[in-house]
């Protein structure tokens, strides 16, 4: 089964040569962290991740969430 990347590395830049916002770089680094857990964890992790997110969109959002 192919590898699926949630995320890209924060240390990456964007295509504008700029630093990915800080946000987005929580959000790769957290999704990372969740592929690491045992599988077992890793559903609830990602569940989380999802679950934040939403209430982000649905609220506005901010990059300081």
């Amino acid at each position: 089964m192919p590898t699926i990347r949630a995320a890209s590395d924060p240390d990456e830049q964007t295509q504008s040569g700029a630093p990915e916002p800080t946000a987005t770089s929580d959000v790769a680094r957290r999704a990372r962290e969740a592929e690491s857990l045992p599988l077992s964890e890793r559903a609830d992790a990602f569940a989380a991740l999802h679950d934040e997110l939403r209430t982000r969109l649905e609220s506005g959002g901010t990059a300081s969430a």
